[in-house]
């Protein structure tokens, strides 16, 4: 780290020039992300997708379906707006409330409008939808209109969330450092990091399909760790510039503070590079979103912001607007002091309010988000809510059985295993319909199926029937559930027929069999992915540190305040508490925030214990060596994590509900984390383990 160190003085202002350059081009680049995210990134290429390409390619049924709302409208104005609609290019076909009754009821009527497979730009055609029917008493609702306010929600997030973060962040820094210039640099650099990630993130759109929530979790996590390593860089180079010069305080604190920023970095990344072992599009969309962010955090944070306080010298405490006391003020020493004093009463006392924060967990419920990810003021979540109160659309689902036999399916033998199959079915509780040859042509056994089909007449108006269920090899058959598709009922009616032999070869498609290979993917690997972390945060802490205590108590101290963060989050969304509605916790919380909270936590555990390691090589003992550290981090800790806390709890006044529950998870987790953990649980432990606490088994001594 000595030469290139010495390398980012000598050469600052070529790069503060070469950071501008990038800068400017990647800003260009990031303006069009918004355009090249669709969809909300639950996605997993298995069954549900085999059948859903199949049904679409092979038996012409739509990709994806707009649900016109018409409330109180006349028949004529229902024609007139269907008619607009027939001219889109890409519908596929319409069914009209006027042609089929239950689509009405109490004076609320829709038409489901479907649409061809493998359309390039859906959200234009969403607002070309919309720009049809725009007029009083018609809405629109559906999939793809539903993601496409969610994509606009989230650009009203990000700018909301900043609105909110970003002036508070600033006066966290001024109190910190109490100048302007000192207190709007790390901001500098938070912003040149998001946009060259979202630069970046640009040009690899076009091979790579990224959801809607990347916008949200880049700046949240890009923001927090640049202004985050910035405070430490900054403060470290405070403290040397007392008795050096302004290139050799530059120079030590990329040696020194730069090597935690390094380690915490590395943390993190293992914990998004976790989530790869996950495959649901999500999960490696927040995985490479946060690694790009946290990579150029790093290099912003080495490179761009020590040459910027080299240009700038001095005149990086210019505009003061109050004076801080150095790090080591008599307050830190003392709350230092009495930690030490008192370690058994703060380890028992912060053990139980943590197991307070705990109780909870036993109640999570686990959703994959819904409309209900909408607020109510969005028309699409309106009009859905208006349908499902008037029709049940919630109440039911349908799955498709997708089977394919060698010898096709018009034989009698064919037909009699057809028949079969759908008895099976419809002995089953949870099923209301099934539709095949058999329901929808009023036939009762394969035998008066034989019998008609031998006469020419009557086999030839059955032909376009069977024709609508099965071709060649293949044969689909769509199955009513009386339970909603989001339920686990459906899920575990999924796995439970998935394990029958039928005789044939089959797979099932639609939501409950979607719902159950998300589930059931991430329950497969989660315990993969926390190894992961878990087993890599252990030995890279252990090298860091030559020690085997310091890293085992970190990793336990994080699940530990992890599980509580858990806890207080269904206290707040599923309970229904601090004005939230009751709801669910959205799936892929726990999983994300526990990857990504894992790795910023060790940000502050990195920074605290090197500074006791810094003083216990100098030949201080254990308890004045943590003294010391603690004292001399204390305040930039608090500082850090209220930054974090600031920038990533804004997301709480979003109106995303998994952005939000994202948001005030990770900011509930660093608050335990920087408060009950970093100030109280690991000086304790540190005073009780005392030496044994830089115990390494066969490590040389110095």
């Amino acid at each position: 780290m000595k030469n290139f160190s010495a390398f980012i003085t000598v050469h600052a202002k070529a790069i503060v020039a070469i950071w501008i350059v990038i800068f400017i081009a990647m800003a260009m680049f990031a303006i069009q992300l918004p355009s090249k995210l669709h969809g909300d990134g639950f996605f997993v290429e298995a069954d549900h997708t085999y059948v859903t390409n199949e049904l679409a390619k092979t038996f012409d049924l739509p990709a994806e379906t707009i649900m016109v709302v018409f409330d109180q409208a006349s028949n004529k104005k229902i024609e007139n707006t269907l008619k607009k609609l027939e001219d889109i290019e890409e519908v596929h076909s319409i069914q009209s409330p006027l042609d089929d009754s239950t689509l009405q009821k109490n004076g609320i009527s829709y038409a489901m409008v479907h649409f061809k497979n493998n359309i390039d730009n859906l959200p234009a055609i969403v607002k070309e939808v919309r720009a049809l029917v725009e007029e009083e008493g018609i809405s629109v609702t559906g999939g793809p209109v539903i993601s496409e306010d969610i994509n606009e929600a989230s650009q009203k997030d990000l700018a909301s969330a900043e609105a909110i973060g970003l002036p508070i962040a600033i006066v966290v820094l001024l109190l910190a450092f109490g100048t302007v210039v000192a207190a709007i640099l790390p901001i500098l650099i938070g912003v040149v990091t998001v946009v060259t990630a979202f630069g970046l993130l640009t040009l690899l759109s076009g091979s790579v399909n990224l959801s809607i929530f990347v916008l949200n979790i880049v700046p949240m996590l890009g923001l927090a760790l640049s202004i985050d390593f910035a405070l430490l860089f900054i403060n470290r180079y405070r403290e040397e510039r007392n008795h050096s010069s302004i290139a050799e305080a530059i120079q030590i604190a990329i040696q020194t503070a730069g090597r935690s920023i390094i380690f915490s970095a590395v943390c993190v990344m293992i914990g998004l590079g976790a989530m790869v072992v996950i495959d649901v599009e999500i999960f490696r969309n927040i995985a490479l979103g946060g690694t790009i962010v946290v990579l150029f955090a790093v290099l912003s944070g080495l490179t761009l912001l020590p040459a910027t306080m080299m240009v700038l010298g001095d005149r990086l405490n210019k505009w003061r607007i109050l004076r801080v006391k150095p790090g080591g003020t008599n307050r830190w020493h003392s709350f230092a002091g009495f930690v030490m004093k008192r370690p058994v009463s703060i380890v028992i006392v912060a053990l139980l309010l943590l197991g307070i924060g705990m109780i909870p967990l036993k109640d999570i419920k686990l959703a994959i988000p819904q409309v209900d990810s909408l607020p109510t003021k969005y028309d699409a979540r309106a009009a859905y809510d208006k349908l499902d109160e008037t029709f049940g659309l919630g109440d039911t689902s349908v799955l498709y059985l997708l089977a394919e036999r060698q010898d096709g399916w018009e034989d009698e033998q064919g037909r009699k295993l057809l028949f079969d199959i759908q008895e099976k079915l419809l002995n089953d509780p949870l099923v209301d319909e099934v539709s095949t040859i058999y329901t929808a042509a009023q036939m009762k056994s394969p035998e008066e199926l034989t019998a008609s089909l031998k006469m020419p007449q009557v086999a030839e108006q059955l032909k376009p029937i069977i024709h609508t269920f099965s071709k060649d090899t293949q044969l689909f058959i769509p199955i009513t559930l009386n339970v909603a598709g989001s339920s686990s009922a459906a899920q575990q009616f999924a796995r439970t027929w998935m394990d029958k032999d039928l005789n044939v070869d089959f797979k099932l498609g639609g939501q409950g069999k979607f719902n159950q290979e998300i589930f059931d993917e991430i329950a497969s690997k989660i315990i993969f992915a926390v190894s992961i972390i878990i087993v890599s945060t252990f030995f890279i802490l252990m090298l860091a540190f030559r020690s085997i205590l310091i890293p085992l108590k970190a990793i336990i101290m994080n699940i530990i305040g992890l599980s509580s963060a858990f806890g207080i989050l269904v206290y707040i969304f599923q309970y229904g508490h601090f004005g939230i509605e009751a709801g669910t916790i959205v799936l892929i919380i726990p999983v994300i925030v526990f990857c990504l909270v894992f790795g910023l936590s060790m940000d502050y555990e990195v920074f605290l214990i090197s500074r006791i390691q810094e003083e216990y090589q100098k030949g201080a003992d254990n308890t004045r060596a943590t003294v010391d550290g603690l004292t001399s981090t204390s305040r930039i800790i608090t500082s850090a994590a209220l930054i974090m806390i600031v920038i990533t709890g804004a997301f709480a006044f979003t109106d995303v509900m998994p952005v939000k529950q994202i948001g005030v998870g990770i900011a509930i987790a660093i608050a335990i984390d920087a408060t009950i953990i970093r100030l109280m649980l690991v000086p304790s432990l540190m005073k009780l383990f005392g030496d044994w606490n830089w115990w390494l088994p066969f490590a040389k001594k110095k």
